[in-house]
C-alpha cells in the first residue's frame, strides 16, 4: 500500500519536472511577436519617430497630420515597418502655400485630399541619406503610404532631391524606427491638384450670378442698359416718394430696414437722438408726440433715413400747434398729411435756406405730401414759409443737424393753399346793372317830335 502511493507521488513529480523543463527550453519569439501585435495595435515607444515629429520643429506638418486625422493610420504604420518621412518646412506651408490651395485643404469636405497629400511625404521604408542614388545613376522609385510614387535622384552638385524638392535637412530626425529629412517645398500628387483644380472650376462657376433675359425699352424698341451698381453709402436711385409706405396710415415701407442689405445708416438712432433734441431743446413737445405716439412717423423717418435718404423737418412749436382744431385732427390720416407737408427731401440749414431765398426771391421746396410744395422767401432779415394766410417765420433755426436729418422751428402751422384754414371764400358783391335805353335813329327822332307837335298819336313810346 505505501509502496503504491509512493510509485503514483514520484510519476506525478516526474511529470510536472518535465513540464517545466519544456516551458523554459521555448524559444523568445512568441513574446516579441505579441509584442509587436501590441506595438500595431497602438502602443507607440517615446522613441517612436512619430513622436519625434509631433515634437520637432516641424510645427505645420504636425498640424496638418492631427487636422487629417492620420494619427492612428501612422501607428499602425509605425509598428509594421520603418518608415521616412519628408517633412517641410514651415516657411513652405505658411508664406509659400497658396492661400486658396491652403484654403482647399483645410475645408472639412476636402479631409481625404488632405489625408493623401501627407501620406504622399511617407514611405513605408528606412531610406538614410547614405542610400541615396548618385547623380549618374537612375533615379529609384519608392511607393508611398497612398500607393503612389516618388522619385529619388541627384543632381551633379551632389544634391539630394525628391521628385521637384530639394532635401535641406538630410536625416534631420533619425529614430529607431525610422527618419525624416526636411525638404524645401511641399510635394503635391497629381490627383491632389486635379481635385483642387476642379473644385475651383466649379466654384468660379457657382459664383457667377443669374442674369435674367435682356429688357426692351417698348419706347424705344431698344434693350434697356444695365443699371449701374450703387456704391457704398451714395445716395438711393430712387426719389424718396418710392420709398415711402402706401396710403395715410404708415404700412411698414418697401425699403428695407437697417439690417437691409443697403441700410448703411441707423436712422433710427438718428431719428430718436433728433427727437430727444426737440424735447430737450423745449417748446416742441407736441410735434415730439405727434411723431410718436400719435403717429408712427417716427419709424418711417428711421427707415428712409438707414436707406440713404436726407430729410429737413419744418417743427411748429407749441404755440403754434395749439392752435389746431379737433376738426384739424379727427379726421383719418389728417396728423400724417400735416407732418407729411412740413418735411422737404432735401437737406437744408437756415444759412442755405436764407441764402437761396436771398438770390432768387421766392423758393417752393417738394413736400413728402405731393404734389403740394411749400414756398419760401425772405422777409425781415429771415425766411418765411407758406403762402397767404398760413405763414410761418424760421424761428428756432438749426436745432439739430446732423448731415442727414435737419430740424428748424418755425411758429406756425403749414398748410397748402387750397386747405388754408383761414383763407376764407371771397364773394362777389351784387352790382346792380343799370341798362341804357336803346338809343334811336337821328330820322326817327325827328319825325316822331313834328307828329308830336301836331297831336297825332304814334308809337314812338
Amino acid at each position: 500500500m505505501d509502496t503504491h502511493g509512493y510509485g503514483v507521488s514520484f510519476l506525478l513529480f516526474f511529470i510536472l519536472c518535465s513540464f517545466t523543463n519544456s516551458f523554459a527550453a521555448l524559444p523568445n519569439n512568441p513574446s516579441q511577436k505579441s509584442n509587436s501585435t501590441s506595438s500595431g495595435s497602438g502602443q507607440i515607444n517615446s522613441n517612436s519617430v512619430l513622436v519625434a515629429l509631433l515634437d520637432s520643429h516641424y510645427t505645420e506638418l504636425a498640424e496638418l497630420v492631427e487636422k487629417a486625422l492620420l494619427l492612428q493610420t501612422l501607428e499602425e504604420a509605425v509598428g509594421k515597418h520603418n518608415i521616412t518621412i519628408f517633412a517641410p518646412r514651415n516657411e513652405a506651408l505658411e508664406r509659400q502655400l497658396d492661400p486658396e490651395f491652403k484654403r482647399f485643404l483645410l475645408e472639412p469636405g476636402n479631409v481625404r485630399s488632405l489625408q493623401t497629400l501627407l501620406m504622399f511625404h511617407i514611405i513605408p521604408k528606412r531610406i538614410g541619406s547614405g542610400e541615396w542614388p548618385a547623380s549618374d545613376s537612375v533615379p529609384v522609385r519608392h511607393k508611398t503610404l497612398w500607393n503612389d510614387r516618388v522619385h529619388l535622384t541627384s543632381k551633379n552638385s551632389g544634391q539630394k532631391v525628391i521628385d521637384s524638392a530639394e532635401i535641406v535637412r538630410p536625416d534631420d530626425v533619425v529614430r529607431p524606427d525610422g527618419v525624416i529629412h526636411g525638404i524645401e517645398s511641399l510635394l503635391i500628387p497629381r490627383s491632389v491638384q486635379e481635385d483642387f483644380n476642379r473644385r475651383r472650376s466649379l466654384r468660379s462657376i457657382s459664383a457667377v450670378l443669374p442674369e435674367g433675359a435682356p429688357v426692351v425699352d417698348p419706347r424705344t424698341h431698344r434693350l434697356k442698359k444695365p443699371v449701374a451698381p450703387v456704391p457704398a453709402g451714395a445716395p438711393p436711385v430712387l426719389p424718396i416718394y418710392d420709398a415711402l409706405a402706401p396710403g395715410p396710415s404708415l404700412a411698414p415701407a418697401p425699403a428695407p430696414g437697417p439690417g437691409g442689405p443697403r441700410g448703411h445708416f441707423d436712422g433710427m438712432a438718428q431719428v430718436k437722438d433728433f427727437i430727444q433734441t426737440l424735447v430737450h431743446y423745449g417748446g416742441y413737445n407736441e410735434m415730439a408726440d405727434i411723431l410718436v405716439n400719435l403717429t408712427s412717423l417716427a419709424t418711417e423717418m428711421g427707415r428712409l433715413v438707414s436707406e440713404g435718404y436726407v430729410i429737413t423737418v419744418l417743427a411748429p412749436n407749441d404755440e403754434a400747434m395749439a392752435k389746431l382744431t379737433t376738426d384739424q385732427l379727427s379726421e383719418p390720416g389728417a396728423p400724417e398729411q400735416i407732418v407729411y407737408y412740413h418735411i422737404i427731401p432735401e437737406y437744408q440749414t437756415e444759412e442755405s435756406m436764407y441764402n437761396a431765398v436771398r438770390r432768387f426771391g421766392k423758393v417752393r421746396y417738394d413736400t413728402l405730401r405731393l404734389p403740394h410744395k411749400v414756398m419760401a422767401q425772405e422777409a425781415d432779415g429771415s425766411v418765411k414759409f407758406g403762402h397767404g394766410d398760413s405763414q410761418a417765420y424760421l424761428f428756432d433755426p438749426d436745432i439739430y443737424t446732423d448731415g442727414r436729418i435737419s430740424v428748424q422751428g418755425i411758429d406756425g402751422v403749414l398748410f397748402p393753399p387750397n386747405e388754408d384754414p383761414n383763407s376764407e371764400k371771397k364773394t362777389t358783391p351784387l352790382v346792380k346793372v343799370v341798362t341804357k335805353p336803346t338809343r334811336r335813329g337821328k330820322l326817327m327822332e325827328v319825325a316822331c317830335n313834328v307828329l308830336g307837335v301836331f297831336g297825332v298819336s304814334s308809337s314812338c313810346q
